[in-house]
Parts: structure tokens; C-alpha cells; sequence
């Protein structure tokens, strides 16, 4: 039996290295496709997988950027194929209040976080057709759900995120496409340690990444369109 090829963005740290590691802690030879522009950090996330048996490749690319996505999503498919699993997980988040929110800032929030999952996706997807099968995931947030005060462009980005996803999972229902967009309140990456907030408030990044295991693991006959997870004690 082929083993999976899981594609995941964002795979330098923080959520996205905890899903490559626990598809390659869990899934018996899985191939990953790490992708981040922090090629240093992607190969530490590689090497931890690939000790824990899976076969691990990088591919440093800027996933708003249309033209580096289309080389890497070439690269990949000479290397690896098409996808079974795509995890769109990259992305950034700046807070600003709307009025104090520039331009630069809201189209940096959106590229990073809405614009790069429409370009990934897009590269895939007519593979993906082909084959009639395939995982799609998107990284949304609570802030995909609902409004946060100092985060006009982020929210923005989210809810775009969240729209996409909807569409792509109506789109593709009856093509053998499972579309599920993923809301996670609070969850610890480096970005956390100089916040003062206490770990114990935040959800683990490998919370997140179980969950969108489980979400791949159930029969074909069910897809999970939209999964949320939020602090035990409640939003940060």
C-alpha cells in the first residue's frame, strides 16, 4: 500500500512542525513536504521526523508569493507526486486597531495568511481532481469566527480563510475532495514566550495537530468541515 504524501505549509515551527511530527510519529513511512521561507528551522522540523521514520523533504518557498509556489509545487510533484493531505498552516499575526492598521500591514496579513492558501491550494487542486481523492485543510482561527478587538486585518485574513474553505468544500464534495477548515483559539509557538501569559492558558500545538490526524484517519464516508479548539480556561 502507498503511503501518504502530506503536504503541510507553515512546517518551520509551532503548529505546522507539530503536525509533520505527528503524522510521522503516528503514520508508518509517511512522506512529508515541509514547506517555510525558514529553511534553518525546516530542517530541524525534517529531522525530527525523519527519526521518527518518515521521509522528510523541504522546500524553502514563500507561499504568497504565485511565482515561488509555482516552482515549489512543481519540485514537489517531481519529487513526491500530488498530495493526498495538504495543510495550508502558514501564516502570521500582527495586532493592530483598525484605525491604526496601514496598508502595508493589512495586505502583509492578507497575503500571509489568505492569499498563500488560495495559491497552494490552487497548485494542487487539478491534481487532486484527477485523482478523486485527496485532504484539504485549512488553518483558520477563532478570529475566523468572530470579531477581536486590535486585529481588523488578522480578522479580515481569517474570516477569508474561512469563506475559502466553505467554497472549496462545496465545490468539491461530490469529486472525492474532503475540505476542513481548523479554528484554534490560543495555541503555544515561539511567538508566546515574551507574552507573559501563562503556559497553562494556552493549548499545545500538538492538541491541534491530533486533531486534524483523527479528522484524516476516519473512513472516506465522513468528512469534519470545521473543527474548533479553544483553551480549556477559556480565550487568552
Amino acid at each position: 500500500m502507498r503511503t501518504p504524501l502530506v503536504f503541510i505549509s507553515g512546517a518551520s515551527q509551532g503548529i505546522g512542525a507539530a503536525i509533520a511530527r505527528t503524522f510521522a510519529e503516528e503514520v508508518p513511512h509517511v512522506r512529508l513536504a515541509l514547506v517555510a521561507r525558514n529553511v534553518k528551522n525546516l530542517e530541524k522540523t525534517a529531522r525530527a521526523c525523519a527519526k521518527a521514520g518518515a521521509k522528510a523533504e523541504i522546500f524553502g518557498c514563500d507561499v504568497a508569493n504565485a511565482a515561488s509556489v509555482e516552482l515549489m509545487a512543481a519540485e514537489v510533484a517531481s519529487r513526491f507526486g500530488t498530495p493526498d493531505v495538504v495543510v495550508n498552516n502558514a501564516g502570521a499575526f500582527t495586532m493592530a486597531p483598525f484605525v491604526g492598521t496601514s496598508l502595508a500591514q493589512f495586505d502583509d496579513m492578507i497575503a500571509v495568511n489568505l492569499r498563500s492558501a488560495f495559491l497552494v491550494t490552487q497548485a494542487f487542486l487539478p491534481a487532486m481532481l484527477k485523482r478523486k481523492s485527496g485532504d484539504i485543510f485549512f488553518m483558520s482561527s477563532i478570529a475566523g469566527l468572530g470579531a477581536y478587538p486590535n486585529a481588523a486585518a488578522y480578522c479580515a485574513a481569517k474570516f477569508g480563510v474561512t469563506g475559502l474553505a466553505k467554497v472549496l468544500r462545496a465545490e468539491t464534495k461530490d469529486k472525492g475532495i474532503r475540505v476542513c477548515c481548523v479554528h484554534p483559539g490560543a495555541t503555544w509557538s515561539p511567538s508566546w514566550e515574551k507574552s507573559g501569559v501563562k503556559p497553562e492558558r494556552i493549548m499545545p500545538a500538538e492538541d491541534i495537530a491530533r486533531a486534524i490526524l483523527d479528522v484524516h484517519r476516519l473512513s472516506r464516508r465522513t468528512v469534519v468541515e470545521e473543527i474548533v479548539l479553544r483553551p480549556q480556561l477559556g480565550d487568552v
